[in-house]
């Protein structure tokens, strides 16, 4: 008899999706389950489709919409994230993403050329409200947001959820290499690569960890990147200035009781600079941060190479 797959991997949310499972008779259901939260949340959460709700709602101009109780949650868990980094993660940088060239899917944002771009201002977080008795949002006239920043990794929780709830084991899902766990864990923990970009090859630089719980999530100014008549840019915006950030971290990497809390951290710890550390620190949340020119710095009980258990 063939040996049963523990793992498959799919295009999602303009990325990869990973599920692996403990039981192999589990992965099909516990696929089916990610499957089904992904397309809920990018009809829900996508800035670059037509027909979904974020599109409807950046199309407003400052009144209020009503929304699903989905996209309502992603739009809070981004308010939340301003509010508990400084505005470092704010969801209204929509426009300067724009006029920075991000304005489409990224996979076609190469097949462009050269960008032509230009500086936008980030009105601030503050010019949302959400209504959550009336599940309404409404945002300033002119803002657009972009939830990139914290929907996939709401999005990983939440699918890791509904798979673990459908099936037998643990389960882990990866959203473009935001990992959240369900479940119990592999006897040794969930084995994970980290690198500056998931989908490189296990050769490429990094290092290994074991995940028993919680979520795991990478920022790095390193992947999606594009040129522009004014140089290379990448999508970690600082909203202070609506310019791509330009600390000392390539990458960085963070582990929280869920995906989207280390997502969250991870993000503002490539626009916080060498402040990220001591930041980082303060909260008790196990990091590695990569300097542009190499070499990491492991922080609040990140583990040296070769003790890998987190």
């Amino acid at each position: 008899m063939a040996e049963l797959e523990t793992s498959v991997s799919f295009g999602a949310l303009g990325s990869t999706a990973v599920v692996a499972v403990t039981e192999p008779t589990a992965l099909a259901a516990a696929t089916l389950a990610v499957e089904e939260v992904v397309a809920r949340f990018d009809e829900a959460c996508s800035r670059f489709r037509d027909d979904s709700e974020l599109t409807a709602l950046n199309a407003s101009a400052g009144s209020p919409v009503h929304v699903s109780p989905l996209l309502l949650e992603a739009v809070e868990a981004s308010l939340r994230a301003a509010r508990v980094t400084d505005g470092d993660v704010d969801p209204t940088v929509g426009e300067a993403l724009i006029a920075l060239g991000y304005d489409r899917d990224f996979d076609a944002i190469g097949t462009a050329g050269v960008a032509t771009v230009s500086i936008a201002a980030v009105p601030g977080w503050q010019t949302v409200r959400v209504d959550r008795a009336a599940s309404t949002v409404t945002t300033a006239r002119g803002v657009l947001l972009d939830l990139g920043a914290t929907a996939k990794a709401l999005a990983a929780d939440h699918a890791a959820a509904a798979a673990s709830a459908s099936v037998e084991g643990g389960v882990l899902v990866s959203l473009g290499g935001d990992i959240s766990i369900g479940g119990p864990p592999p006897e040794r923990g969930w084995q994970i690569r980290v690198t500056d970009d998931h989908r490189s090859e296990l050769t490429a630089p990094g290092q290994w960890i074991a995940l028993t719980g919680g979520g795991l999530a990478t920022s790095s100014t390193t992947v999606r990147r594009w040129k522009t008549d004014g140089g290379s840019a990448h999508h970690l915006l600082d909203p202070a200035t609506g310019r791509p950030a330009a600390g000392p971290w390539r990458t960085v990497s963070v582990t929280a009781a869920s995906c989207l809390d280390a997502n969250i951290a991870s993000t503002a710890a490539i626009i916080r600079g060498e402040g990220a550390r001591e930041w980082l620190e303060s909260l008790r949340l196990p990091a590695r941060l990569v300097r542009l020119e190499g070499g990491a710095v492991h922080v609040a009980g990140w583990p040296d190479e070769g003790d890998d258990l987190l």
